[in-house]
Protein backbone atom coordinates (compact mmCIF):
# COMPACT_ATOMS: atom_id res chain seq x y z
CA UNK A 1 0.00 0.00 0.00
CA UNK A 2 2.73 2.38 0.96
CA UNK A 3 4.51 1.95 -2.14
CA UNK A 4 1.06 2.63 -4.65
CA UNK A 5 1.14 5.78 -2.54
CA UNK A 6 5.05 6.63 -2.87
CA UNK A 7 4.38 6.00 -6.75
CA UNK A 8 1.27 7.84 -7.06
CA UNK A 9 2.82 11.43 -5.47
CA UNK A 10 4.35 12.98 -8.11
CA UNK A 11 0.62 12.61 -9.84
CA UNK A 12 -1.23 14.83 -6.69
CA UNK A 13 -1.89 18.83 -7.18
CA UNK A 14 1.05 20.46 -5.03
CA UNK A 15 0.04 22.16 -2.16
CA UNK A 16 3.52 24.43 -2.53
CA UNK A 17 2.28 24.63 -6.11
CA UNK A 18 -1.17 26.21 -5.05
CA UNK A 19 0.53 28.20 -2.80
CA UNK A 20 2.61 30.25 -5.98
CA UNK A 21 -0.50 30.27 -8.10
CA UNK A 22 -2.12 32.18 -5.25
CA UNK A 23 0.77 34.40 -5.01
CA UNK A 24 0.99 35.01 -8.64
CA UNK A 25 -3.17 35.12 -8.85
CA UNK A 26 -3.16 38.52 -6.53
CA UNK A 27 0.02 40.41 -7.81
CA UNK A 28 -1.99 40.97 -10.86
CA UNK A 29 -4.30 43.51 -10.53
CA UNK A 30 -6.16 42.52 -13.47
CA UNK A 31 -7.08 39.41 -11.83
CA UNK A 32 -8.54 41.50 -8.90
CA UNK A 33 -10.35 43.60 -11.07
CA UNK A 34 -12.10 40.64 -12.74
CA UNK A 35 -12.56 38.60 -9.63
CA UNK A 36 -14.58 41.15 -8.14
CA UNK A 37 -16.71 41.54 -11.35
CA UNK A 38 -17.31 37.58 -12.10
CA UNK A 39 -18.41 36.78 -8.32
CA UNK A 40 -20.77 39.57 -8.44
CA UNK A 41 -22.32 39.82 -11.51
CA UNK A 42 -21.22 36.19 -12.91
CA UNK A 43 -18.53 35.54 -15.80
CA UNK A 44 -21.00 36.54 -18.44
CA UNK A 45 -21.56 39.42 -17.57
CA UNK A 46 -18.17 40.45 -16.30
CA UNK A 47 -17.03 39.10 -19.77
CA UNK A 48 -19.59 41.32 -22.00
CA UNK A 49 -17.79 43.99 -24.24
CA UNK A 50 -19.60 47.02 -24.63
CA UNK A 51 -17.15 47.46 -28.26
CA UNK A 52 -18.05 44.36 -29.26
CA UNK A 53 -22.13 44.73 -28.76
CA UNK A 54 -22.17 48.10 -30.67
CA UNK A 55 -20.30 46.67 -33.80
CA UNK A 56 -23.45 44.29 -34.13
CA UNK A 57 -26.59 46.49 -34.87
CA UNK A 58 -29.89 44.88 -35.25
CA UNK A 59 -30.57 46.28 -38.83
CA UNK A 60 -30.25 43.92 -41.85
CA UNK A 61 -29.77 44.71 -45.34
CA UNK A 62 -32.48 41.68 -46.19
CA UNK A 63 -34.95 40.65 -42.94
CA UNK A 64 -37.94 38.77 -43.21
CA UNK A 65 -40.99 39.39 -41.60
CA UNK A 66 -41.95 37.06 -39.26
CA UNK A 67 -44.74 36.61 -36.85
CA UNK A 68 -44.94 36.24 -32.90
CA UNK A 69 -41.87 34.86 -31.06
CA UNK A 70 -42.64 31.08 -29.80
CA UNK A 71 -41.49 29.78 -26.72
CA UNK A 72 -40.45 26.07 -25.71
CA UNK A 73 -40.38 26.99 -22.49
CA UNK A 74 -38.74 23.86 -20.00
CA UNK A 75 -38.70 21.37 -22.92
CA UNK A 76 -36.07 19.95 -25.67
CA UNK A 77 -38.37 20.74 -28.75
CA UNK A 78 -36.16 23.71 -30.42
CA UNK A 79 -35.86 21.59 -33.41
CA UNK A 80 -39.69 21.82 -33.97
CA UNK A 81 -40.17 25.32 -33.37
CA UNK A 82 -37.22 26.32 -35.37
CA UNK A 83 -38.72 24.01 -38.43
CA UNK A 84 -42.43 24.87 -37.35
CA UNK A 85 -41.23 28.37 -37.88
CA UNK A 86 -39.64 28.16 -41.25
CA UNK A 87 -43.00 26.88 -42.34
CA UNK A 88 -45.17 29.43 -40.49
CA UNK A 89 -43.44 32.25 -42.40
CA UNK A 90 -44.31 30.38 -45.38
CA UNK A 91 -48.06 30.07 -44.82
CA UNK A 92 -48.83 33.72 -42.98
CA UNK A 93 -47.54 35.38 -46.49
CA UNK A 94 -49.15 32.68 -49.14
CA UNK A 95 -52.49 33.20 -47.06
CA UNK A 96 -52.02 36.77 -46.16
CA UNK A 97 -52.36 36.24 -42.52
CA UNK A 98 -50.82 38.95 -40.02
CA UNK A 99 -49.30 35.89 -37.68
CA UNK A 100 -50.09 32.20 -37.38
CA UNK A 101 -48.84 29.56 -35.28
CA UNK A 102 -48.37 25.56 -35.35
CA UNK A 103 -49.55 23.01 -32.74
CA UNK A 104 -46.14 21.67 -31.57
CA UNK A 105 -47.37 19.83 -28.50
CA UNK A 106 -49.33 17.44 -31.73
CA UNK A 107 -45.58 16.49 -33.14
CA UNK A 108 -44.13 16.55 -29.94
CA UNK A 109 -47.29 13.56 -29.28
CA UNK A 110 -46.31 11.69 -32.40
CA UNK A 111 -42.42 12.10 -32.24
CA UNK A 112 -42.70 10.23 -28.36
CA UNK A 113 -44.82 7.35 -30.05
CA UNK A 114 -42.23 7.17 -32.79
CA UNK A 115 -39.21 7.38 -30.65
CA UNK A 116 -40.56 4.71 -28.35
CA UNK A 117 -41.71 2.52 -31.10
CA UNK A 118 -37.91 2.93 -32.82
CA UNK A 119 -35.96 2.06 -29.73
CA UNK A 120 -38.11 -1.45 -28.94
CA UNK A 121 -37.11 -1.71 -32.52
CA UNK A 122 -33.67 -1.11 -32.43
CA UNK A 123 -33.89 -3.73 -29.11
CA UNK A 124 -34.89 -6.49 -31.09
CA UNK A 125 -32.28 -5.85 -33.82
CA UNK A 126 -29.84 -5.73 -30.70
CA UNK A 127 -30.90 -8.84 -29.09
CA UNK A 128 -27.39 -10.64 -28.53
CA UNK A 129 -25.49 -7.29 -27.65
CA UNK A 130 -24.16 -7.17 -24.28
CA UNK A 131 -26.59 -4.50 -21.89
CA UNK A 132 -23.27 -2.67 -21.45
CA UNK A 133 -21.83 -2.78 -25.13
CA UNK A 134 -21.30 0.53 -26.73
CA UNK A 135 -23.94 0.60 -29.46
CA UNK A 136 -26.30 -0.81 -26.56
CA UNK A 137 -25.77 2.09 -24.35
CA UNK A 138 -25.46 4.83 -27.44
CA UNK A 139 -29.45 2.83 -27.69
CA UNK A 140 -30.94 3.31 -24.07
CA UNK A 141 -29.34 6.10 -23.16
CA UNK A 142 -32.57 8.39 -24.08
CA UNK A 143 -35.22 6.08 -25.53
CA UNK A 144 -37.92 8.76 -26.27
CA UNK A 145 -36.04 11.97 -25.09
CA UNK A 146 -36.69 15.19 -26.41
CA UNK A 147 -34.16 16.26 -28.75
CA UNK A 148 -33.95 16.02 -32.39
CA UNK A 149 -33.09 17.06 -36.37
CA UNK A 150 -35.02 18.70 -39.39
CA UNK A 151 -35.07 14.95 -40.54
CA UNK A 152 -37.28 13.89 -37.67
CA UNK A 153 -39.77 17.05 -38.47
CA UNK A 154 -40.23 15.95 -41.81
CA UNK A 155 -40.64 12.44 -41.18
CA UNK A 156 -43.42 13.17 -38.61
CA UNK A 157 -44.96 15.63 -40.98
CA UNK A 158 -45.22 13.20 -43.76
CA UNK A 159 -46.53 11.04 -41.57
CA UNK A 160 -49.28 13.00 -39.45
CA UNK A 161 -49.35 16.16 -41.03
CA UNK A 162 -49.41 19.17 -38.97
CA UNK A 163 -52.22 21.22 -37.41
CA UNK A 164 -53.03 25.05 -36.31
CA UNK A 165 -51.78 25.62 -32.50
CA UNK A 166 -55.97 26.32 -31.97
CA UNK A 167 -56.84 22.61 -32.38
CA UNK A 168 -53.90 21.37 -30.16
CA UNK A 169 -52.54 23.44 -27.77
CA UNK A 170 -49.93 23.29 -25.19
CA UNK A 171 -50.35 21.61 -21.98
CA UNK A 172 -48.17 21.60 -18.85
CA UNK A 173 -45.81 18.65 -20.18
CA UNK A 174 -45.53 19.83 -23.35
CA UNK A 175 -44.14 23.28 -21.78
CA UNK A 176 -42.03 21.17 -18.78
CA UNK A 177 -41.43 18.03 -20.34
CA UNK A 178 -39.06 16.09 -17.60
CA UNK A 179 -41.18 14.40 -15.69
CA UNK A 180 -43.42 12.66 -18.51
CA UNK A 181 -39.74 11.27 -20.61
CA UNK A 182 -38.80 10.50 -17.08
CA UNK A 183 -41.54 7.89 -16.91
CA UNK A 184 -41.96 7.05 -20.14
CA UNK A 185 -38.05 6.72 -20.43
CA UNK A 186 -38.41 4.53 -17.26
CA UNK A 187 -41.22 2.07 -18.73
CA UNK A 188 -39.58 1.57 -22.48
CA UNK A 189 -36.42 0.69 -20.57
CA UNK A 190 -38.45 -2.16 -18.38
CA UNK A 191 -39.95 -3.50 -21.86
CA UNK A 192 -36.62 -3.66 -23.26
CA UNK A 193 -35.82 -5.99 -20.53
CA UNK A 194 -38.56 -7.64 -21.02
CA UNK A 195 -37.66 -8.33 -24.83
CA UNK A 196 -33.96 -9.59 -24.20
CA UNK A 197 -35.69 -11.94 -21.33
CA UNK A 198 -38.02 -13.36 -23.82
CA UNK A 199 -35.69 -13.46 -26.32
CA UNK A 200 -33.26 -15.59 -23.47
CA UNK A 201 -36.14 -18.01 -23.26
CA UNK A 202 -36.50 -18.76 -27.09
CA UNK A 203 -39.06 -16.82 -28.33
CA UNK A 204 -39.36 -15.85 -31.70
CA UNK A 205 -39.24 -12.21 -33.03
CA UNK A 206 -42.58 -12.73 -34.28
CA UNK A 207 -43.10 -13.30 -30.77
CA UNK A 208 -41.40 -10.45 -29.26
CA UNK A 209 -43.16 -8.06 -32.11
CA UNK A 210 -46.15 -9.03 -31.02
CA UNK A 211 -44.84 -8.39 -26.84
CA UNK A 212 -43.87 -5.03 -28.58
CA UNK A 213 -46.91 -3.87 -30.31
CA UNK A 214 -49.05 -4.73 -27.01
CA UNK A 215 -46.21 -2.21 -24.95
CA UNK A 216 -47.25 0.54 -27.23
CA UNK A 217 -50.50 0.09 -25.79
CA UNK A 218 -48.96 1.48 -22.38
CA UNK A 219 -46.88 3.99 -24.59
CA UNK A 220 -50.07 5.40 -26.36
CA UNK A 221 -51.68 5.75 -22.89
CA UNK A 222 -48.52 7.71 -20.88
CA UNK A 223 -48.72 9.89 -23.91
CA UNK A 224 -52.34 10.88 -23.83
CA UNK A 225 -52.57 11.53 -19.98
CA UNK A 226 -49.53 13.39 -20.28
CA UNK A 227 -50.25 15.39 -23.60
CA UNK A 228 -54.03 14.57 -24.30
CA UNK A 229 -55.21 12.48 -27.57
CA UNK A 230 -54.25 14.33 -30.66
CA UNK A 231 -57.21 15.68 -32.92
CA UNK A 232 -57.84 13.11 -36.16
CA UNK A 233 -60.11 15.92 -37.56
CA UNK A 234 -60.33 19.65 -36.37
CA UNK A 235 -62.10 23.09 -37.73
CA UNK A 236 -59.71 26.01 -38.48
CA UNK A 237 -60.45 29.95 -38.69
CA UNK A 238 -58.15 32.34 -39.96
CA UNK A 239 -58.69 36.34 -41.14
CA UNK A 240 -56.38 37.60 -44.34
CA UNK A 241 -55.31 40.76 -44.47
CA UNK A 242 -56.66 41.57 -48.30
CA UNK A 243 -57.87 45.08 -46.89
CA UNK A 244 -54.53 46.50 -46.51
CA UNK A 245 -54.70 48.07 -50.17
CA UNK A 246 -58.69 49.29 -49.56
CA UNK A 247 -57.16 51.00 -46.52
CA UNK A 248 -54.46 53.16 -48.57
CA UNK A 249 -57.22 53.89 -51.10
CA UNK A 250 -59.76 55.01 -48.94
CA UNK A 251 -57.30 56.92 -46.97
CA UNK A 252 -56.06 58.61 -49.94
CA UNK A 253 -59.64 59.39 -50.82
CA UNK A 254 -59.78 61.11 -47.45
CA UNK A 255 -56.84 62.50 -48.00
CA UNK A 256 -58.10 64.01 -51.81
CA UNK A 257 -61.70 64.83 -50.21
CA UNK A 258 -60.05 66.86 -46.93
CA UNK A 259 -58.05 69.23 -49.64
CA UNK A 260 -60.96 70.19 -51.95
CA UNK A 261 -62.91 70.79 -48.82
CA UNK A 262 -65.24 68.04 -49.06
CA UNK A 263 -67.12 66.12 -45.51
CA UNK A 264 -65.38 63.23 -44.41
CA UNK A 265 -67.85 59.99 -44.11
CA UNK A 266 -67.94 60.16 -40.70
CA UNK A 267 -69.77 63.42 -41.03
CA UNK A 268 -72.62 62.07 -43.20
CA UNK A 269 -75.36 61.18 -41.79
CA UNK A 270 -76.25 58.24 -44.28
CA UNK A 271 -72.60 56.76 -43.77
CA UNK A 272 -72.56 53.18 -42.48
CA UNK A 273 -71.96 53.40 -38.78
CA UNK A 274 -68.14 52.23 -37.43
CA UNK A 275 -68.30 49.09 -35.79
CA UNK A 276 -65.59 46.58 -34.07
CA UNK A 277 -66.51 43.86 -36.10
CA UNK A 278 -63.62 42.33 -37.80
CA UNK A 279 -64.36 42.69 -41.65
CA UNK A 280 -61.03 40.63 -42.76
CA UNK A 281 -61.75 38.14 -45.29
CA UNK A 282 -61.82 34.39 -43.24
CA UNK A 283 -60.55 31.60 -43.93
CA UNK A 284 -62.45 28.23 -42.82
CA UNK A 285 -62.47 24.85 -42.61
CA UNK A 286 -64.64 22.23 -41.21
CA UNK A 287 -63.84 18.69 -40.11
CA UNK A 288 -60.29 18.97 -42.11
CA UNK A 289 -57.41 16.44 -41.41
CA UNK A 290 -53.97 16.81 -40.04
CA UNK A 291 -52.53 15.76 -43.83
CA UNK A 292 -55.16 17.66 -45.49
CA UNK A 293 -54.22 20.60 -43.42
CA UNK A 294 -50.74 20.42 -44.48
CA UNK A 295 -51.61 19.64 -48.50
CA UNK A 296 -53.91 22.55 -48.76
CA UNK A 297 -52.05 25.06 -46.41
CA UNK A 298 -48.34 25.00 -46.09
CA UNK A 299 -47.19 25.76 -49.58
CA UNK A 300 -44.11 23.67 -48.73
CA UNK A 301 -42.82 20.24 -49.35
CA UNK A 302 -40.99 18.91 -46.22
CA UNK A 303 -38.32 16.50 -48.41
CA UNK A 304 -37.24 19.51 -51.24
CA UNK A 305 -35.21 20.77 -47.96
CA UNK A 306 -31.60 19.13 -47.38
CA UNK A 307 -29.55 19.00 -44.76
CA UNK A 308 -26.04 20.78 -45.05
CA UNK A 309 -23.04 20.31 -42.95
CA UNK A 310 -20.18 22.27 -42.42
CA UNK A 311 -17.43 19.95 -40.50
CA UNK A 312 -13.86 20.53 -41.14
CA UNK A 313 -12.52 17.73 -39.70
CA UNK A 314 -10.16 15.47 -42.06
CA UNK A 315 -12.02 12.11 -40.59
CA UNK A 316 -15.36 13.59 -41.97
CA UNK A 317 -14.20 14.75 -45.82
CA UNK A 318 -16.08 16.97 -47.31
CA UNK A 319 -18.16 16.05 -50.65
CA UNK A 320 -19.41 13.29 -48.74
CA UNK A 321 -22.74 11.96 -47.74
CA UNK A 322 -23.32 10.61 -44.07
CA UNK A 323 -25.88 9.01 -42.36
CA UNK A 324 -25.73 8.08 -38.67
CA UNK A 325 -26.71 4.61 -37.49
CA UNK A 326 -29.68 4.35 -34.76
CA UNK A 327 -30.99 7.67 -35.26
CA UNK A 328 -34.25 7.40 -36.67
CA UNK A 329 -37.43 8.56 -34.74
CA UNK A 330 -39.76 7.38 -37.20
CA UNK A 331 -38.87 3.81 -37.87
CA UNK A 332 -39.93 3.85 -41.45
CA UNK A 333 -38.65 6.66 -43.09
CA UNK A 334 -34.79 5.71 -42.13
CA UNK A 335 -31.38 7.06 -40.28
CA UNK A 336 -30.73 10.79 -40.47
CA UNK A 337 -28.46 11.70 -43.54
CA UNK A 338 -26.22 14.88 -43.92
CA UNK A 339 -24.44 15.95 -47.22
CA UNK A 340 -20.74 18.08 -46.02
CA UNK A 341 -19.42 20.88 -47.57
CA UNK A 342 -17.05 23.23 -47.04
CA UNK A 343 -17.63 26.79 -45.49
CA UNK A 344 -17.79 28.94 -48.62
CA UNK A 345 -20.69 25.89 -50.21
CA UNK A 346 -22.39 26.24 -46.74
CA UNK A 347 -22.64 30.32 -46.19
CA UNK A 348 -23.97 30.73 -50.13
CA UNK A 349 -26.53 28.44 -49.96
CA UNK A 350 -27.54 30.25 -46.93
CA UNK A 351 -27.14 33.61 -48.38
CA UNK A 352 -28.98 32.48 -51.57
CA UNK A 353 -32.01 30.96 -49.50
CA UNK A 354 -32.33 34.24 -47.18
CA UNK A 355 -32.01 36.38 -50.17
CA UNK A 356 -35.01 34.62 -52.36
CA UNK A 357 -37.23 34.93 -49.24
CA UNK A 358 -36.91 32.14 -47.27
CA UNK A 359 -35.83 31.45 -43.83
CA UNK A 360 -33.69 28.68 -42.91
CA UNK A 361 -33.69 26.35 -39.78
CA UNK A 362 -29.83 25.84 -38.59
CA UNK A 363 -28.18 23.74 -35.62
CA UNK A 364 -25.33 25.30 -33.53
CA UNK A 365 -23.57 25.05 -30.18
CA UNK A 366 -25.55 28.22 -28.28
CA UNK A 367 -23.63 28.02 -25.60
CA UNK A 368 -20.38 29.17 -26.55
CA UNK A 369 -20.14 32.86 -26.55
CA UNK A 370 -23.52 33.74 -25.89
CA UNK A 371 -25.81 36.16 -23.97
CA UNK A 372 -29.17 34.83 -23.93
CA UNK A 373 -30.88 37.70 -22.11
CA UNK A 374 -29.21 40.68 -24.29
CA UNK A 375 -29.28 38.42 -27.59
CA UNK A 376 -25.56 37.94 -28.84
CA UNK A 377 -23.70 35.38 -30.16
CA UNK A 378 -20.21 37.19 -30.61
CA UNK A 379 -16.45 35.97 -29.20
CA UNK A 380 -15.89 40.24 -30.03
CA UNK A 381 -19.22 40.85 -27.18
CA UNK A 382 -18.01 38.02 -24.67
CA UNK A 383 -14.59 37.91 -23.85
CA UNK A 384 -13.55 35.17 -21.49
CA UNK A 385 -10.55 35.45 -22.93
CA UNK A 386 -9.93 38.67 -21.82
CA UNK A 387 -11.42 38.15 -17.84
CA UNK A 388 -9.72 35.02 -17.26
CA UNK A 389 -6.69 36.26 -19.55
CA UNK A 390 -6.21 33.37 -21.56
CA UNK A 391 -6.97 32.57 -24.94
CA UNK A 392 -9.46 29.48 -26.19
CA UNK A 393 -7.78 28.35 -29.57
CA UNK A 394 -10.09 25.38 -30.46
CA UNK A 395 -10.84 25.86 -34.17
CA UNK A 396 -14.12 24.25 -35.30
CA UNK A 397 -12.83 20.55 -36.35
CA UNK A 398 -11.29 20.47 -33.10
CA UNK A 399 -13.98 21.48 -30.89
CA UNK A 400 -16.44 18.98 -32.91
CA UNK A 401 -13.87 16.32 -32.86
CA UNK A 402 -12.78 16.84 -28.65
CA UNK A 403 -16.79 17.29 -28.05
CA UNK A 404 -16.26 20.91 -26.55
CA UNK A 405 -18.79 22.33 -29.55
CA UNK A 406 -21.56 19.88 -30.62
CA UNK A 407 -24.60 21.34 -32.01
CA UNK A 408 -27.08 21.72 -29.09
CA UNK A 409 -29.91 23.99 -29.90
CA UNK A 410 -31.96 24.85 -33.12
CA UNK A 411 -32.77 28.09 -34.50
CA UNK A 412 -34.06 30.39 -37.34
CA UNK A 413 -32.15 32.42 -39.46
CA UNK A 414 -34.66 35.06 -40.40
CA UNK A 415 -31.73 37.92 -41.91
CA UNK A 416 -28.46 38.78 -42.98
CA UNK A 417 -26.23 42.14 -43.25
CA UNK A 418 -24.45 42.12 -46.13
CA UNK A 419 -21.65 44.30 -46.24
CA UNK A 420 -20.09 46.83 -48.94
CA UNK A 421 -18.35 43.60 -50.69
CA UNK A 422 -21.88 41.55 -50.76
CA UNK A 423 -20.48 39.40 -47.85
CA UNK A 424 -22.57 38.74 -44.62
CA UNK A 425 -20.93 40.25 -41.22
CA UNK A 426 -24.21 39.74 -39.19
CA UNK A 427 -26.98 37.60 -39.23
CA UNK A 428 -30.51 37.68 -37.36
CA UNK A 429 -31.78 34.78 -35.22
CA UNK A 430 -35.15 34.04 -34.15
CA UNK A 431 -35.14 31.67 -30.99
CA UNK A 432 -37.60 29.87 -29.28
CA UNK A 433 -36.96 31.07 -25.54
CA UNK A 434 -39.60 33.29 -25.63
CA UNK A 435 -39.51 37.18 -25.92
CA UNK A 436 -38.29 38.11 -23.01
CA UNK A 437 -34.94 36.77 -24.26
CA UNK A 438 -32.82 38.93 -26.70
CA UNK A 439 -34.49 41.56 -27.65
CA UNK A 440 -38.05 40.51 -28.28
CA UNK A 441 -36.62 37.22 -29.03
CA UNK A 442 -34.46 37.84 -31.87
CA UNK A 443 -30.57 37.44 -31.07
CA UNK A 444 -27.78 39.07 -33.94
CA UNK A 445 -24.94 36.55 -34.69
CA UNK A 446 -21.54 37.56 -35.76
CA UNK A 447 -20.52 36.36 -38.79
CA UNK A 448 -17.32 34.70 -37.14
CA UNK A 449 -19.52 33.15 -34.68
CA UNK A 450 -21.85 31.70 -37.76
CA UNK A 451 -18.88 30.32 -39.25
CA UNK A 452 -17.04 28.74 -35.79
CA UNK A 453 -20.56 27.68 -34.43
CA UNK A 454 -23.12 26.57 -36.82
CA UNK A 455 -22.46 23.19 -38.00
CA UNK A 456 -26.40 22.49 -39.53
CA UNK A 457 -28.34 24.35 -42.04
CA UNK A 458 -31.80 23.57 -43.83
CA UNK A 459 -31.85 24.18 -47.62
CA UNK A 460 -34.10 24.25 -50.22
CA UNK A 461 -32.24 22.07 -53.38
CA UNK A 462 -33.26 24.89 -55.74
CA UNK A 463 -30.28 26.90 -53.76
CA UNK A 464 -27.92 24.27 -53.56
CA UNK A 465 -25.11 24.08 -56.55
CA UNK A 466 -25.01 21.18 -59.14
CA UNK A 467 -22.04 19.97 -57.19
CA UNK A 468 -23.86 19.89 -53.82
CA UNK A 469 -26.87 18.63 -55.34
CA UNK A 470 -24.99 15.36 -57.28
CA UNK A 471 -24.17 14.15 -53.84
CA UNK A 472 -28.13 13.57 -52.64
CA UNK A 473 -27.67 10.55 -54.97
CA UNK A 474 -24.43 8.90 -53.70
CA UNK A 475 -24.12 6.32 -51.23
CA UNK A 476 -24.12 7.61 -47.80
CA UNK A 477 -20.75 6.65 -45.29
CA UNK A 478 -22.25 4.94 -42.67
CA UNK A 479 -21.36 6.17 -39.32
CA UNK A 480 -21.75 4.80 -35.73
CA UNK A 481 -23.81 7.01 -33.15
CA UNK A 482 -20.96 8.22 -31.26
CA UNK A 483 -18.42 9.65 -34.05
CA UNK A 484 -18.67 13.56 -33.89
CA UNK A 485 -20.36 14.57 -36.94
CA UNK A 486 -23.59 16.39 -35.68
CA UNK A 487 -25.92 15.96 -32.45
CA UNK A 488 -29.12 15.89 -31.36
CA UNK A 489 -30.99 20.10 -30.66
CA UNK A 490 -32.71 20.20 -27.67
Amino acid sequence: MTDTIDANEHKALDPQLIRHYAEEFNADRANLVAANAAVASGVLTAATDYKGARSLPRDFSIELKQGSITNQRRSGRCWMFAALNTLRYEVMHQWNLDDFEFSETYLFFWDAMEKSNTYLENVLATLDEPTDSRIFQEINYGPADDGGWWQMFAALVNKYGLVPKSAYPESANSKDSDAFKQYLNSKLREFAADLRARHTAGASLDELRATKNDDMSTVYRICAISLGEPPERFDFLARANDDKNDKSDKSDKRDADAANGAKSDSGDKGAEPKTGKDERRQIREYNITPMEFYRKYVPVDVNDLVTLCNVPMASRPYGKRYRIRFTANVAEAGDMEFVNVPLNVFKKAAVDQISAGHPIWFACDCTQFSLRGAGYFDCDTVRVDQLFGTEFTFDKGQGLEYGDSPSNHAMTLTGVNLGEDGKPNRWKVENSWGKDNGEDGYYVASDAWFDRYVTEIIIRKEYLDEATRSLLATEPVELEPWEPLTKRSR
